[in-house]
């Protein structure tokens, strides 16, 4: 039976656990709930703190978990990335007083101040600064202002909490993270049942990510029409009872479907509907 680690709170919770829904995966529905058994697809969930996941997964106690790539780097784990999830993004910066600190090379000689001593502590030394990390849980943003340190290094989606303490994002981002699926590093061969986990997960990202666009075109434009919707081989193309007519049906990309449907009326086609994908195999 298959091993499955997933955060049991926190940002990346809610949407690992509908995406393991979507993807036809028991879950729970009480979170006092730690351990899910989903005898059907011969798989046990492990709903566990996001930091600890990686650590759990190098060490091959479960067989696979998701968590963010942050973590996983901090952890320090014996774990490897196995594929990205697209949720849970976010960017991982430098902060302090414009005043004192304006670039990178500033931050040597100081203190700063983080939730990620691992992370933050590797990405200084490959780059040759010399500075003193130290590990806070949270809210290191007061970090300055109390005295502990002169440049804190967090998450950052607005900066509008740095804002409010009086601190400045400088330099180039540490990392962009997000939710990813992991494996241990010692894995020599892939389970089939975690290759079956990640191609349902990726069934899952097409299907948010494209639609299934129906329409009529006159014959004689279609392959104009293919053109503006070419599907991912090759759209379908039917006849239809009035022979000057056919009907096709492609996978059009969600973010574009307006746009594609403004395209085809434009060059004659009619009955324009658009269908959502619950889940798909590529």
């Amino acid at each position: 039976m298959l091993r499955i680690a997933v955060p049991n709170k926190g940002s990346l919770s809610e949407p690992a656990v509908d995406m393991l829904r979507e993807a036809g995966y028991r879950q729970r529905h009480d979170p006092r709930v730690l351990v899910l058994v989903d005898p059907e697809n011969d798989i046990e969930f492990f709903f566990l703190r996001p930091r600890d996941i990686a650590v759990y997964v190098g060490s091959g106690t479960v067989d696979a978990g998701i968590t963010g790539r942050d973590l996983l780097l901090d952890s320090g784990a014996d774990a490897v990335e196995h594929m990205q999830l697209g949720f849970g993004g976010s960017t991982f910066r430098f902060a302090a007083p414009a005043d004192r600190v304006r670039e990178l090379a500033d931050v040597a000689g100081r203190r700063v101040a983080t939730s990620y001593p691992v992370l933050v502590g590797g990405y200084l030394r490959d780059r040759g600064v010399e500075a003193e990390v130290i590990r806070l849980d949270g809210a290191v943003e007061s970090a300055v202002q109390l005295g502990v340190a002169e440049v804190v290094a967090d998450v950052v989606s607005t900066g509008t909490t740095l804002r409010g303490a009086g601190l400045s994002v400088f330099g180039e981002p540490i990392l962009h993270s997000e939710a990813v699926l992991i494996r241990p590093r010692s894995q020599a061969d892939v389970p089939a049942g975690l290759e079956v986990l990640a191609r349902r997960l990726q069934g899952v990202l097409v299907a948010r990510q494209y639609v299934l666009m129906d329409y009529d075109v006159p014959t004689s434009l279609v392959e104009q029409a293919v053109a503006i919707t070419p599907g991912l081989e090759s759209p379908t193309v039917s006849p239809l009872h009035n022979s000057e007519w056919a009907a096709v049906r492609a996978m059009v990309r969600r973010d574009e479907t307006n746009r594609v449907m403004d395209a085809l009326y434009d060059l004659g086609a009619r009955a324009i509907l658009v269908t959502s994908i619950h889940a798909c195999r590529l």
